[in-house]
């Protein structure tokens, strides 16, 4: 890359964009309870290491500027009911954050994943997030927001991930688009909560079950199998599964969720 080239790749990255990412970030990582939404407050912010290097020295007011404007959106969808496009009938759920504060780190991207130019963002609600809950990742050039499983490694190294990927799968939901790796072998599918944690947290209506169905591999074979056990049910390719029978799943299938969700299945070889 020649030095015109480069110049031309940081300026792209602004103070605005970043706060930009986290703003979306954190409307992305909601958590809707009985009588409030629990929004982000944790983010890990990675950047190029040119990036990182470039704006280390203003990473405090960044953060200080980030404060303010997360502040100002949590205020604004306070006063707007139904700005997200939430089903929230009777009076208005009330936003708010798990912390006294927001915690907002930088580091550099030491594995390559993050272009320059470019941030990645992920998010917790606090150090200790609620069952089913599964922190939002977020990236930059029009790539998908997914949803990848709450690291467990202390801050200052969130980013560590499984050791691979055997599926995806491709949704949208009241969070909008969402690509969701399949990184273990049984996933529990559904809306989550109480006593019922979702690996995988659809947020949408009372229709889905909170443990809608589950998804098993087979590790010897690699064969993928879904066993339905919701109230309203669950299609494969338009054809609806009995409930509490496992039925193999196909390499590439549509499953449909209660009639109101399709999750777009895709096994990675």
């Amino acid at each position: 890359m020649g030095q015109g080239e480069q110049d031309l790749g940081e300026k792209r990255l602004s103070g605005q964009t970043i706060i930009d990412q986290l703003l979306r970030n954190m409307q992305l990582g909601q958590f809707e309870m009985a009588y409030s939404i629990l929004l982000p407050c944790i983010f890990s912010v990675y950047l190029h290491p040119d990036d990182h290097a470039r704006l280390s020295s203003v990473f405090g007011l960044l953060v200080e500027d980030a404060k303010r404007a997360l502040c100002a959106r949590v205020a604004k969808l306070n006063a707007t009911p139904g700005v997200l496009g939430l089903r929230r009938p009777g009076r208005a759920k009330e936003y708010k954050i798990a912390s006294r504060d927001w915690v907002i780190e930088f580091f550099p991207d030491t594995e390559g994943a993050v272009p320059l130019g470019d941030v990645e963002i992920h998010s917790e609600l606090n150090e200790a997030p609620p069952p089913g809950y599964r922190g939002a990742k977020t990236t930059l050039l029009d790539r998908e927001p997914s949803v990848t499983p709450r690291p467990t490694a202390p801050h200052g190294d969130t980013r560590k991930l499984g050791e691979g990927v055997f599926a995806e799968i491709r949704y949208e939901d009241d969070s909008g688009a969402q690509l969701y790796l399949v990184t273990q072998n049984h996933v529990r599918v559904g809306r989550g909560g109480g006593d019922e944690p979702a690996d995988l947290a659809l947020y949408v209506n009372d229709e889905v079950s909170r443990e809608h169905m589950v998804l098993r591999r087979d590790a010897a074979t690699g064969q993928f199998f879904v066993t339905d056990k919701s109230t309203n049910g669950t299609w494969i390719d338009g054809k609806r599964l009995k409930k509490g029978a496992e039925q193999a799943l196909p390499e590439r299938a549509e499953i449909g969720v209660a009639e109101v969700l399709s999750l777009l299945f895709q096994v990675r070889k």
